[in-house]
């Protein structure tokens, strides 16, 4: 065993315990969104009578209000602490799910979607900013590649659970039940969560590596220095990360709660026949998520500086989401090759998600970085709302005309070019991805 590895054993490795917790909760996350998904076309669709504009309302209601949310919960979760946030957040959005169950009416949907979209918005910033404060940046975009893969395995879990819940007990204790799950992790959450200066099971050799990075221990006096979003905005690294999410986060949503509805239209799947599909779909963006984390991390720890690293990773992972553009076409050959590409592509969002959530941290000050999270969070809200109203439109208008199929073909084509123009947009605003001085004023300082 080389010194190097005997001081990390000797160090311990409670930080990641502490990132399970965040993997845990981001889990819960996504069970609880792609619920509606998997229940539109055999349940809520015919009974509620709804046309693809009308499900397309109902998503973009929870992407304004999570976008909207993700403001304001990340400016709270800097001001009242990652432990309160992340607990109030989650609380109100297992509380809302739930809600969902007792909807009766299209708008009432839309006012539970509403709740839980302001709710859930909270999981990111307050996870990106556990993130930064429990791990170096060397570790950084590795450890959001784990906590982000809570997302596969919450999309993962939701179709092999949510059609069998409904068809045994009705499509209402599918949103009871996989609400009320999420109760659970706030009690191990204040259990065992807090900052690593107060922790009592951190030892000090794990503190000192956590809190090893120079040019952060450099900016600790700027502390107190007001973070405002106006103020925020003034700088190119905000909007550098802001571009990067809405033009990207669209796609994913696109994924979550457009995909049953695709395998359904395209190819007369039921719940029962796309729920294996989608599962391999969420497994292989799992894999996706973390190797997109550890393949940067890996880069930094070999001696490569940050920005490059985090670049190339992003720039890889762009280029593999370009086949998605394929998948409507190959998919009429085997539904199965539309699968597998979109897996691909999912994956490398999942990928490419992982560095760039990771950007705010490395490029501003710890009690910056949820309300960096939350503006960038805001933009993919913003932009999944367009992606959104254009799906409806465009899968209605080709319906109408009897070619549901050129559709679908529009859509993936935007999926797969959105993160090259993203990358290129990223790199133009902040190419060496240079740390804020939030004294210094922005025309001072250097990108």
């Amino acid at each position: 065993m080389t010194e190097m590895a005997e001081v990390k054993r000797g160090m311990g490795n409670f930080r990641w315990t502490i990132l399970a917790l965040v993997f845990f909760a981001t889990t819960v996350n996504y069970l609880d969104r792609q619920v509606i998904s998997l229940l539109k076309d055999d349940y809520l669709e015919p009974l509620f009578r709804w046309n693809e504009s009308d499900y397309a309302n109902i998503v973009m209601v929870f992407q304004l209000c999570y976008a909207l949310g993700m403001l304001g919960v990340g400016w709270l979760v800097d001001r009242i602490g990652t432990k309160l946030g992340y607990a109030l957040s989650l609380l109100v959005w297992s509380f809302a799910a739930v809600g969902h169950a007792f909807a009766r009416n299209t708008l009432g949907f839309m006012t539970a979607r509403g709740l839980l979209g302001i709710s859930e918005s909270g999981n990111f910033p307050a996870a990106i900013k556990t993130v930064a404060e429990w791990f170096p940046k060397k570790e950084r975009a590795f450890a959001t590649g784990i906590f982000n893969s809570g997302t596969n395995i919450g999309a993962i879990i939701a179709p092999l659970t949510v059609p069998f819940i409904a068809l045994h007990w009705g499509w209402r204790w599918a949103f009871i039940l996989t609400g009320a799950a999420g109760l659970l992790w706030l009690i191990f959450w204040f259990a065992m969560y807090d900052l690593p200066g107060k922790h009592p099971r951190l030892k000090k050799e794990e503190y000192d590596y956590i809190h090893g990075d120079a040019d952060e221990a450099r900016g600790d006096e700027n502390h107190k220095a007001k973070l405002g979003w106006l103020k925020l905005l003034t700088y190119r690294q905000t909007w550098a990360y802001v571009l990067g999410k809405f033009l990207t986060d669209p796609v994913w949503w696109f994924y979550l709660f457009w995909l049953p509805s695709f395998l359904n239209k395209q190819y007369g799947m039921s719940k029962t026949d796309y729920a294996f599909p989608i599962a391999v779909v969420y497994t292989m963006t799992t894999v996706g998520s973390i190797f997109g984390g550890w393949l940067s991390s890996n880069l930094i720890a070999k001696g490569w500086e940050v920005y490059r690293a985090r670049r190339l990773a992003m720039l890889i992972f762009a280029l593999c989401a370009l086949p998605v553009a394929t998948a409507q076409a190959l998919g009429q050959y085997s539904y199965w090759y539309a699968i597998l590409i979109i897996g691909i592509a999912a994956s490398a969002h999942q990928a490419w998600s992982a560095n760039l959530f990771t950007t705010p941290s490395d490029m501003f000050h710890k009690k910056a970085v949820a309300s960096v999270t939350g503006i960038g969070g805001m933009a993919g809200g913003l932009g999944g709302m367009l992606l959104s109203k254009i799906t409806g439109v465009l899968l209605d208008h080709y319906k109408a005309v009897g070619s549901i199929k050129t559709g679908y073909y529009v859509l993936f084509l935007i999926c797969g070019s959105a993160y090259l123009i993203a990358w290129v947009l990223f790199n133009v605003l902040a190419p060496r991805m240079k740390r804020v001085d939030l004294l210094e004023p922005p025309q001072a300082q250097q990108v």
